[in-house]
């Protein structure tokens, strides 16, 4: 049964969430503030987490980083409205998805749908060998990055991204494709997320990200991982 932790301490909001996800087949928990929320991210083990950012305690943005530091359960973030800064800075902590207050609960049930589907979808997709381009290397069965032979922590769609870049080294990735790809075609939130992750890795795997070396901009097109040959 999918497990759906919603971390919230407004209770006009959670009781009748709870009520019409259980309905639909949900397991449903509730937390009503910060540190619950994190005890029972580990005790519960929920397939998704609807978090809002104002709690009382600590606030959704450290429960988000914190939660981060343990798992990868897809995170849903709920903001305020037109709080774009909420959004991106949510993508940034590592959330997967967020909903702007006030929202329906046909749309809540839609994103979780939605990044359900995504999940399990990447699960199916795991090669059974090694990739290595330059300095970075992909232990493509493991999941794990690394460069210079330092492991590097992605979170689960910077490695999407970077194992789809590299694994079609030398061709120009639109982005609709990597977006296609990655977030799925009913992804419902913010297209340029797709650019605050190609921020993350190059931070993460280039020496400079202001001139990057590995993934480069293909402009008005998407973006092209280096081939092995262009490093000679």
């Amino acid at each position: 049964m999918t497990i759906v932790l919603i971390i919230d301490d407004d209770s006009r909001l959670t009781e009748p969430m709870q009520y019409q996800l259980e309905a639909l087949g949900y397991m449903v928990a509730v937390a009503p503030d910060g540190n619950s929320g994190l005890r029972m991210t580990l005790s519960h083990k929920p397939d998704v987490i609807v978090l809002d950012i104002m709690l009382p305690g600590i606030d959704g943005w450290r429960v988000c980083q914190e939660i981060r530091t343990f798992s990868q359960v897809p995170i849903i973030m709920l903001t305020a409205l037109g709080a774009e800064v909420d959004r991106i800075h949510g993508l940034e902590l590592g959330a997967d998805d967020y909903l702007t207050k006030p929202f329906s609960f046909q749309e809540l049930v839609a994103h979780i749908k939605s990044i359900l589907r995504r999940v399990q979808w990447d699960r199916r997709k795991l090669p059974d060998s090694q990739l290595s381009i330059g300095r970075v290397m992909l232990n493509l069965a493991a999941r794990r990055a690394f460069k210079d032979g330092v492991e590097l922590t992605l979170r689960y769609k910077e490695y999407e991204l970077l194992s789809l870049l590299m694994q079609q080294a030398g061709t120009v990735l639109t982005r609709e494709l990597l977006f296609n790809q990655i977030w799925g075609t009913d992804w419902l939130g913010d297209t340029r997320t797709l650019d605050v992750h190609i921020r993350w890795l190059r931070q993460k795997i280039e020496d400079d990200p202001s001139r990057p070396q590995y993934i480069q901009t293909v402009r008005n097109v998407g973006y092209r991982y280096i081939t092995a040959g262009e490093l000679l």
